[in-house]
This record gives structure tokens, C-alpha cells and sequence, in this order.
């Protein structure tokens, strides 16, 4: 019998290597998933652990460590007096100080940045990590916060920064707050403002508004006192997003300015643009509370749209009304260079000419009241006179600089027919230029560069003032004179310069010159009151016939010299078909008065002439027509004479014109020459009207000439 050998082979068994080397992978994977998940427990225990320890201490116990640790980060003292809390609840942070003090700098007028008898907060922790700091409501009572910048505007109190790199002010964003009896000073030298704000709790009723708070305050800019009232207005449909309705009410100087807008929180008015109106008895006196000097203005009221942006306010969107004008445009007014910058576009439909008053020294009220002689006697001008002594106000020009552009279609006047209106102004440390400005006066244009030099006392004025060539009927028409017959133009040029801070000054000190020109045409004139002055009379005594026909005019020149204010007919020559027109004499810019003397003399025999001289006398502001000379009656009483010695005959030649006048080169009439440079159409000097000095219009050679005054 065999017996079975237990040495006899078997079946293979597969090889075990790859689970070998696989077991101890998953082993300790498992492991460090147990040591992660022990950990994460740990770390979560911990941190349960630690929110419960704060939870059920308050967070007491880390009051000096956190006293400690804000001191050295803030480089201030920071210090608690009462209670204090810290820690979450339960996700929020919760953060609650009695008595808490943050000091300021050593060059701060006040101790303290911050007090608060009380301050409760909840912060939202997720923001804090990315450096950002969000309250989502903030219980405050008796909170003071001082800030202030330092006398350079190189640091202020609520930088945390040795260095005094100081930045624009940037607050917590705050969803809610509630403040009980707090207060906000703010002090800026460079800007000259100083303010006070309380702020008190108050819940109003009502279903749109759950709370507000509300503010007023009391403060100084630059010289004005001002005081404030308003409100932060949180509505119940906007206060899960932290948007804010601000309402304030200001008054300074007579002036009332209403601001109102949506923040995006408490804290933030950068770039929000801000419904502001403005009403008062003078916009000088609202814009001189920042130093921006312009002439009074009557009561008037703006609206705009504020957008404030650092040290830069816009106000767009800008209209409103100032006595019986309107304006609408926008205004800057920048604050961060060495003076205020003022930026502005403008514009009017209708400019009533009482509201253009003040920029000649005009009280325009009283104009307004009692008429332009009142107005000018009250800035201390003499009986008659028109230019008013009021100075300008010379001493504000060079605290500000100015570019400004502004338009008006059309001066609201019974007397000066003026439209389309320009004036680029642009103010440069006390140098004040208006150029170019330019108007239509009845349908003439004038374009004029004025500079006002303020930086020189007394200030320095240069005018240069161009009437473009202007048809005369059009001209005239626009004076409500009839212009049938008249095809004429005429052009003229007023180049000044004179001292003085007021209108009247600068022109009674002058010295320039002053030329209109009127190359060939015809003239005539009917039913005519200009100016006071029977203009239509005047032109019949001039011209013969009586304007049965228009005046056929070959060339004309009005010019006069002015030294020291005084103007002297320089020359006044005007040549027609059949006359030579010559005057002399002049006005003065300081009396005002006029002592001027026309005279026509015939190029041909007439055998009936009674064209003795016509005189405008008086002042600016009284002018007076002499029609009936001295002359023609002394001629009249020679052919008296003549007729009682004689015969009846005899009296014609007391009229009798021999026509002996010499017609006038017009070049140089029309290239505005002086009285010198006048010549017949001969070659030959004119004798006949003057040498543009003052003593031309007075002593023996005016008794010859004009005969009447």
C-alpha cells in the first residue's frame, strides 16, 4: 500500500508584495486624517473655549493687554476707566468701553482725539481681517472726537502716525448708530473753519423714517460765524444697506443754505452729490465768507448740485435768480493750492441793467429806489455827477484767483439797447483782466480788453474798447431814431489807462485817446429826442435846409485827447456835400461837465445863412442843448443896425455866408489822425480845428469860436 508523500508539490499562491507595500499607505493616511481631525477638534474646542471664557467673562480680563497693545500701535494713550468688553456675540464682535480716552498730539489744542462716557459696538469680523472696519451699529453716549490738522496741514489728530504723514479722514463705515449727547469738533487753520456739532438721539414716529439723528452745531469760517441744524436720517427701507439721508440747514452772513442727499453710510460725503439751495439779501456777502470778493448783488437764490471731492466743491447744475436776472451754469471753488481757485461758466437769458450796477460801484437797491444820481451821491460823489466814488473792493482781489466765462443774451433797459453780452474774466493775483468782452449796443459790436491791476495802489486800469464799422441807420435805430435816408457806418476806438480803485478815479486820472471815424454815406434824422438832447434840432442847425434831403457825408472823425481826465476835441471834422462841420472844446471826466462847440460853414455862397454854432453844455448826468448863440443874436442886432442906418436890404448882410470853407482830406480823417495831421483837400494844415489841448477849449481862441458859454 502507497502512502502519499506530504512533500508533494501544490498549486502556487498568488503574491502578497503589492499589498504589503499598499497597507502602510492607507494606514497612515487614516492616521493623519485622525491627527487632522483631532486638531480641527482641538482648534475648535479651543476656539469654543475661548468664545465661551469671553463669552462668560465679557472679555474683562484683556482690558490693560488691549489698553497696552491699541497704545502702541496708535502711538497715543489709550485707556479705559470703567467697564470693558470684548468678544463675540456670538458672531459679531462685540466691543463695549466706559469711560474710554484716546489722547491727542502734543500740538493739538485739545488732550484728547476721543472721549465717551459710554461706547457700545458691534463690528463685523470678516471685514476687520481685509483691514477694513464696518459697525454694524454703534450705541454711543457722551462721545466727543477732536480733529484737528496742525498749522501746515501736514498732519492731523486721527493719523496714527508718528511721522505726521496725514491723510484725508476716513471714518468706519456704520450701518446704525445711536448717539446720546455727543459732539464733533473739526479745526482747520489753513482753511480758517472751526466747528462744533451736537449730536442727540431722536426717534421720530411714522412708518418711513424708524430713527434719525439729528445735529446742530455752531462754528467760524475764516471771519464769518455760522450755525448748523440737521439730521442723519436712517429710513426703515434703506438701513440694511447703511444708506444715510442727510438734511442740513446753515445760516451765515444773511445767507440760508439748505443741503440734502443720500450717503452710502454716516461717515462718507466724498463724491456724493448733494441738492444744495442758497438764498439771501447779497451773494457777496455768501461768497465772501470764503474770501471770493464779487460786487453786491439784490436778493437773490441758487440751486445746484454739491459734489465734494477733498478739497474741491462743484457745484453743477446751477440756477437761480439774483434781483430781476437769472443765471444758470456751474461753479468750483478749489481750496488746495496757497489761494482759493474759483472756476466758473455762467450764463443769462435777460440781465436786468439795475443788477449791472454793482460792477461800476452802485448800490443796486438804491438805484433800484431812487434812481443812478442817488446811487452815485451815496459812494460820495458830487451833486450831477454820474461816476461813483465807491471803491471796489481792491484789498479781497489778491486772496483768491479766478476763470471765469460768462454770456447773457440780452440787458433789460428802457434807454441802452445792449444784447449778446461775453466776458471772459480771468483774476491772477490781484491782476484782473476782462478781455475779451463784447456786446452789441444797437446792433454794433463792441469788443473791449480791460485790465485792472490790483497789485498797484492805487490799482492801474488799461481800457481799449473797439466799436466794429456799424451802419448808422442800424445804430441809430437801435436809439429809437428814425433811420430813413441813413446808409453811413461808423467806427471807433477808445484806448485809456488811468489810476484809482473806483470808476470814477481811473477815468478823472485817464490819459489816452479817444476816435470814431464815419467813412462816406448819408445821414438824416426825424422826430428825434436823444439822450436829453433834441437831437434832431441839433442836427437841423448843423445842416442847411433843415434836412428837406439827407446829408450826403464825404468823411467824419469825433476824436478827443485825454491827459489827466480832461478831453479836448482832437479833431471833431465832418466834410458833406456842402458844409464842413468843426467843433471844439471837451468834457472832463472828473466834474463831468461838457463844454463842447459845433459850427457848420458853407463851401458855397448862401445868401441867407444863420449857421452860428450849437453848444452841448451841462454834466453827464444834466445835459443841456444851446441852440440860440450869443452869436446869431449879435448878428441879428447888426442887421438892425444896418437896417436903421441904411435901408431894410442892408440887415441880409448881417446872414450873408461867402461859402469860403475848405472841404477836408479825408485820408487822414479816416485813419483817426490828430488835429496836426488834418489837411483841405489842398495839402494844406486846417486852421480850423484846434490842437487837442485843453487850452483849445478855453481862453480867447475858444471866446472866438464858440461864442455861447
Amino acid at each position: 500500500m502507497n502512502s502519499i508523500s506530504h512533500d508533494a508539490p501544490t498549486s502556487p499562491l498568488p503574491p502578497d508584495e503589492p499589498a504589503s507595500e499598499n497597507a502602510p499607505r492607507t494606514e497612515r493616511r487614516r492616521r493623519w486624517l485622525r491627527i487632522a481631525v483631532r486638531i480641527g477638534i482641538g482648534v475648535l474646542g479651543a476656539l469654543v473655549a475661548i468664545w465661551l471664557i469671553l463669552f462668560i467673562t465679557k472679555g474683562r480680563f484683556l482690558k490693560h493687554p488691549v489698553e497696552s497693545i491699541a497704545s502702541s500701535l496708535t502711538e497715543r494713550e489709550v485707556a479705559v476707566k470703567g467697564d470693558f468688553q470684548l468678544y463675540f456675540a456670538p458672531f459679531k464682535i462685540k466691543f463695549l468701553a466706559e469711560g474710554l480716552t484716546v489722547s491727542n498730539p502734543q500740538w493739538a489744542t485739545r488732550p484728547y482725539l476721543f472721549t465717551a462716557r459710554r461706547i457700545d459696538t458691534r463690528i463685523a469680523p470678516l471685514a476687520l481681517l481685509f483691514g477694513n472696519w464696518r459697525l454694524y451699529w454703534l450705541d454711543l453716549t457722551d462721545g466727543a472726537v477732536d480733529l484737528e490738522w496742525n498749522a501746515r496741514r501736514s498732519a492731523n489728530t486721527w493719523t496714527f502716525d508718528s511721522k505726521g504723514d496725514a491723510e484725508p479722514l476716513e471714518l468706519p463705515t456704520i450701518d446704525r448708530a445711536t448717539l446720546r449727547d455727543t459732539s464733533v469738533r473739526y479745526r482747520d487753520p489753513v482753511l480758517q473753519l472751526l466747528a462744533d456739532l451736537d449730536f442727540a438721539s431722536v426717534r421720530s414716529s411714522g412708518a418711513k423714517i424708524g430713527e434719525a439723528v439729528r445735529f446742530t452745531g455752531r462754528g467760524r469760517l475764516r471771519e464769518t460765524p455760522f450755525t448748523l441744524t440737521g439730521a442723519l436720517l436712517t429710513p426703515d427701507a434703506t438701513v440694511r444697506r447703511g444708506r444715510n439721508k442727510l438734511e442740513l440747514q446753515a445760516r451765515a452772513a444773511n445767507n440760508i443754505i439748505d443741503i440734502s442727499g443720500t450717503l452710502p453710510s454716516l461717515a462718507d460725503i466724498e463724491g456724493v452729490p448733494l441738492a444744495t439751495r442758497a438764498r439771501g439779501r447779497n451773494a457777496a456777502e455768501l461768497l465772501g465768507i470764503i474770501g471770493v470778493v464779487i460786487p453786491r448783488t439784490r436778493a437773490y437764490t441758487l440751486t445746484a448740485t454739491l459734489v465734494k471731492q477733498d478739497r474741491l466743491y462743484r457745484f453743477d447744475a446751477l440756477q437761480g435768480r439774483f434781483g430781476a436776472s437769472d443765471i444758470t451754469g456751474r461753479f468750483a471753488v478749489d481750496m488746495s493750492g496757497p489761494r482759493v481757485h474759483v472756476d466758473a461758466t455762467l450764463a443769462t437769458r435777460t440781465l436786468d441793467i439795475i443788477d449791472v450796477s454793482p460792477f461800476i460801484g452802485y448800490n443796486p437797491d438804491l438805484v433800484a429806489a431812487r434812481g443812478v444820481q442817488a446811487a452815485a451821491a451815496a459812494t460820495g460823489a458830487a451833486p450831477a455827477r454820474l461816476l461813483p466814488d465807491a471803491s471796489l473792493r481792491a484789498e479781497g482781489l489778491r486772496a483768491f484767483d479766478a476763470d471765469v466765462r460768462y454770456t447773457a443774451a440780452r440787458l433789460r433797459s428802457d434807454s441802452i439797447p445792449l444784447s449778446d453780452l461775453s466776458v471772459t474774466v480771468d483774476l491772477d493775483d490781484g491782476l484782473l483782466e476782462l478781455s475779451p468782452l463784447t456786446l452789441t449796443m444797437a446792433r454794433g459790436k463792441l469788443v473791449s480788453d480791460i485790465a485792472i491791476d490790483w497789485r498797484r495802489r492805487p490799482a492801474v486800469t488799461r481800457y481799449d474798447i473797439r466799436l466794429a464799422p456799424t451802419p448808422m441807420a442800424q445804430l441809430l435805430k437801435g436809439f429809437g431814431v428814425a433811420e430813413a435816408g441813413t446808409n453811413g457806418t461808423v467806427k471807433g476806438r477808445i484806448q485809456l489807462t488811468g489810476t484809482g480803485d473806483a470808476l470814477h478815479d481811473s477815468l478823472a486820472s485817464s490819459s489816452g485817446r479817444i476816435a470814431f471815424v464815419i467813412p462816406r454815406g448819408t445821414f438824416t434824422t426825424r422826430n428825434v429826442q436823444l439822450s436829453e438832447l433834441d437831437f434832431g434840432t441839433f442836427i437841423q442847425k448843423m445842416f442847411e435846409n433843415k434836412l428837406k434831403e439827407p446829408v450826403q457825408i464825404n468823411c467824419g472823425l469825433v476824436a478827443f485827447t485825454v491827459r489827466r481826465g480832461a478831453a479836448a476835441a482832437d479833431p471833431i471834422l465832418i466834410d458833406t456835400r456842402k458844409n464842413v462841420i468843426a467843433g471844439r472844446g471837451g468834457f472832463s471826466f472828473g466834474t463831468e461837465q461838457m463844454d463842447l462847440g459845433f459850427r457848420a460853414d458853407g463851401k458855397k455862397f448862401s445868401l441867407v445863412s444863420a449857421q452860428s454854432p450849437v453848444g452841448i453844455g451841462g454834466y453827464f448826468s444834466q445835459p443841456r442843448l444851446n441852440v440860440i448863440s450869443p452869436e446869431l443874436l449879435g448878428r441879428a442886432g447888426a442887421g438892425l443896425g444896418l437896417a436903421v442906418l441904411a435901408a431894410p436890404p442892408a440887415a441880409l448882410l448881417a446872414f450873408v455866408d461867402v461859402g469860403d470853407a475848405k472841404s477836408a482830406a479825408c485820408g487822414p480823417v479816416l485813419q483817426g489822425a490828430t488835429a496836426a495831421g488834418q489837411r483841405t483837400t489842398k495839402g494844406k494844415p486846417r486852421d480850423d480845428v484846434g490842437n487837442g489841448k485843453a487850452s483849445t477849449a478855453g481862453g480867447k481862441d475858444k471866446k472866438k469860436f464858440l461864442g455861447i458859454f
